[in-house]
């Protein structure tokens, strides 16, 4: 009869983490193989593995060890020293040429390109298609 009344007292739940599964370097696209779902709370890991499938590891990822939100990204589509296309865009005004990439980046990321036409720095927003859009946002 004791151990009835125990089990029915109300447990503690405990949130599922993140963690990876082995070594992954920095600017490794994670999959599902990386990562393993712990009992346990870890302050600031994941606990949703379809959130990190998919992404880049912005650091190194131990083993063993939480992975975070801020440790990952969308992967890489433009990298460091590339050429692309440099896109400014305001009402029917366009100009497009090109530049040289700063930085590596993916999706969404805010990058500074140096314009090959005038030699000029300038930062722009990643967009899908690789471009690097710069003036106000659309």
């Amino acid at each position: 009869m004791r151990w009835l009344f125990l089990m029915m007292l109300p447990q503690m739940a405990m949130a599922d983490s993140l963690i990876a599964t082995r070594t992954i370097r920095a600017q490794s696209v994670l999959e599902e193989a990386d990562i393993t779902l712990v009992a346990a709370e870890i302050p600031g890991a994941l606990s949703v593995s379809a959130d990190a499938i998919g992404q880049e590891a912005r650091i190194t990822l131990y083993a063993g060890r939480a992975v975070r939100a801020e440790d990952l990204g969308p992967p890489a589509t433009v990298e460091r020293n590339q050429i692309v296309p440099l896109s400014y865009s305001v009402g029917s005004l366009s100009i497009t040429t090109e530049g040289r990439a700063l930085l590596r980046g993916g999706t969404g990321d805010t990058i500074r390109v140096m314009n090959l036409a005038s030699r000029t720095t300038v930062s722009g927003r990643i967009a899908d298609d690789g471009r690097v859009l710069v003036g106000p946002p659309s």
